[in-house]
């Protein structure tokens, strides 16, 4: 008698469901994708116990035809494509049919939908793949499906569910990602009646992003767009400052669904290039849209991978679309967020209701009182007029404050005087520093060619031989000096580095190395890469390679462990190009051959630094996404030394200080 027999259409379900259903958080996918599908624009997930005992969604979407209900719950049953050459043109997120029985299949579960033309819609019950009931049922458009005791039957499943905390973060991760991709519909999710995410469906993406990290955060991201011809981004990065420790904060959404592509991924963090520190990962969201030609999303039973034909091409359009957006941006972080971890100081806006200083106040109001021919200069003429930039003088309000006081006498701050003695005193202690002043301002006054946004900075002074201090008309400014001098080393070297020759070193004594039978195959796969780079790699033996020549723009003394390096990348990434290899290597002799912390310069030392660091293509990080300085803002300061009041301070509380 034979062996071999054909699986029940239960326990094919429940096999298809290990593939689909993993966990409560892949139910609520299914479930809410199928709901996108339909063409809701409000959803709602509610669940309980992070899912194990109640997972519900509820949608406005088109519902689902009486006579269809029981076919959804059947393998492979689906609306979504019909034939052969659907399969390779998907425009929609489910197309497998094998979502609804699975989870049939291994929970208890209720639907009640109804279309928008029908009188009535209808009740559907099934639980472990079978049919419970099916009635007739009142209910507005859309559909409800409710999902219970999930994994009721498989116990061996059940177990393997991590902590309800962990799989109710999982749930909401889901969420956040559709979120992102569809703007355009409300969601709203509770757990046990507490809200995890809310959004108003209004299609601004900014918007969701802050719903789902902070307003904060979403303050931080910058918006893109490019496009190429088969392609077409947009979406928002993170500034350089903004930054996580993994890759899962990276959203990738290729035709609104979202997937994971480490090409992509790494795509967008080369596109940062020096800018992000190592070991840490920008934040961002990335719209991808293409010719779904292009595509195949029918390689993963959870479609969260999928196949792209052109993805070369796709990775150098995202590297130079980020690259491009963040070069004419002010990268100089904030010293006060540095230090505290606070946003920093509002700057009020011209017009606005200002808080002025008290000693402000009451100087004011004692000097007019003892001037007589004066006009009343009162304290809501100052507040309305905080200058905080030289931009804002030629604010209107400025204007018409100048016009309103101009043949006003000023009021007298020393009498005649002390004024003369003053500015005698002034004169006499200057005199001796008029030719020094003089040097000094020629220095400073060579502008170099910087980039779009960099300030021009006088050196003020350095401190314990690593920091350098600066200033401008907006504030302080903190430069590591050894940042600074690794970033323009770093551009001296990437430089000359791309300059050399492929000219190549015959060595007197040829380089041994050893690998695992398996390393050499991988290398003999790649021996045309390696050539490539001008490395030419001959087996010697089952488990070693021999190296009879090298590029002469390898380091001397280092050659053995250039090979090893490059051999190692290409094992590891399975390709590699000489400018990615040489950009890796300027960055390690910028580092070793920048001044170091504890070493001392002379005034103009420092100052070089500071105007060869001008003229850098990227100022602001070293090469290791380190900042190079850092700002206070001069209302920072204020605030620091309480030249401007904390709103949680009285007026009252100033009124007896003696300044």
């Amino acid at each position: 008698m034979g062996k071999i027999h054909e699986l029940s259409n239960l326990l094919a379900n429940q096999i298809a469901a290990g593939e689909v259903i993993e966990r409560p958080a892949s139910v609520v996918k299914e479930l809410v994708e199928n709901a996108i599908d339909s063409g809701a624009t409000q959803i709602e997930v509610i669940v309980e116990d992070a899912g194990e005992s109640l997972i519900r969604v509820v949608d406005n979407g088109t519902g689902i035809e009486p006579e269809d209900v029981p076919l959804a719950f059947t393998r492979h049953a689906t609306s979504k494509i019909v034939n052969r050459h659907d399969l390779f043109n998907i425009v929609s997120l489910g197309f497998r049919g094998e979502a609804l029985p699975s989870i049939a299949a291994i929970a208890d579960v209720t639907v009640n939908t109804t279309t928008e033309m029908a009188t009535q819609g209808v009740m559907y019950h099934i639980k472990g793949g079978k049919q419970v009931s099916a009635t007739p049922a009142n209910g507005r458009r859309g559909t409800v499906i409710s999902v219970r005791d999930l994994f009721y039957n498989t116990p061996a499943r059940l177990k393997y569910l991590k902590r309800p905390q962990t799989e109710l973060s999982r749930v909401a991760d889901i969420m956040n990602r559709l979120a992102l991709s569809y703007t355009n519909i409300a969601f709203t999710v509770t757990s046990d009646g507490r809200d995890l995410l809310k959004t108003t469906g209004n299609g601004n993406q900014q918007q969701v992003i802050a719903a789902i990290y902070g307003r904060d955060t979403a303050q931080k991201m910058l918006s893109f767009a490019g496009e190429d011809d088969d392609f077409n981004l947009t979406g928002y990065i993170s500034l350089p400052e903004l930054t996580r420790g993994s890759r899962e904060y990276l959203t990738i959404l290729v035709n609104g669904r979202f997937i994971k592509n480490f090409t992509v991924s790494n795509a967008v963090i080369h596109g940062y290039g020096s800018k992000l520190m190592i070991g840490r990962f920008p934040m961002g969201v990335i719209n991808i849209n293409t010719d779904p030609l292009l595509i195949d999303v029918n390689v993963h039973p959870q479609k969260s991978e999928i196949r792209l034909s052109k993805e070369t091409e796709l990775s150098e359009l995202l590297v130079q679309t980020i690259k491009t957006r963040l070069a004419d941006e002010n990268l100089i972080p904030d010293a006060y967020e540095n230090l505290y971890g606070k946003t920093k100081v509002t700057e009020h806006k011209i017009g606005q209701p200002t808080q002025v200083a008290p000693w402000m106040h009451t100087k004011l109001n004692d000097a007019m009182s003892s001037q007589p021919n004066v006009a009343r200069h009162t304290a809501s003429d100052v507040a309305a007029l905080n200058i905080i930039k030289r931009s804002q003088l030629s604010d209107s309000s400025v204007t018409a404050f100048v016009t309103k006081y101009e043949n006003e006498a000023a009021l007298p701050v020393f009498d005649v005087l002390e004024s003369e003695q003053i500015t005698e005193s002034v004169a006499t202690y200057q005199a001796p520093f008029a030719d020094l002043a003089v040097k000094n301002q020629e220095i400073l006054d060579v502008t170099p060619t910087k980039p779009s946004g960099f300030p021009d900075l006088s050196y003020i002074g350095q401190m314990h031989g690593t920091f350098l201090f600066a200033q401008n008309d907006d504030g302080l400014f903190l430069i590591d000096q050894h940042a600074a001098q690794e970033r323009i080393n770093y551009e001296y070297y990437r430089q000359k580095i791309g300059e050399v020759s492929d000219d190549k070193q015959r060595l007197l004594v040829p380089i041994t190395i050893n690998y695992t039978a398996s390393d050499m195959l991988k290398i003999a796969d790649h021996e045309q890469d390696l050539l490539h780079v001008g490395l030419a790699v001959v087996p010697f033996g089952p488990t070693s390679v021999i190296i009879r020549e090298h590029p002469t723009w390898f380091e001397n003394g280092q050659e053995e462990d250039t090979i090893r390096e490059m051999i190692d990348w290409i094992l590891r990434d399975g390709a590699l190009t000489v400018a990615e290899f040489r950009e890796k290597a300027a960055i390690m002799m910028s580092c070793k051959r920048a001044i170091r912390a504890n070493m001392h310069l002379s005034d103009a030392q420092a100052r070089t630094l500071l105007t060869t660091l001008a003229s850098s293509e990227n100022p602001y990080n070293c090469p290791h996404g380190r900042p190079v300085l850092t700002q206070f803002t001069l209302t920072e300061m204020e605030k620091m030394f309480k030249r401007i009041q904390d709103s949680h301070e009285k007026w009252e509380t100033y009124d007896n200080h003696p300044y």
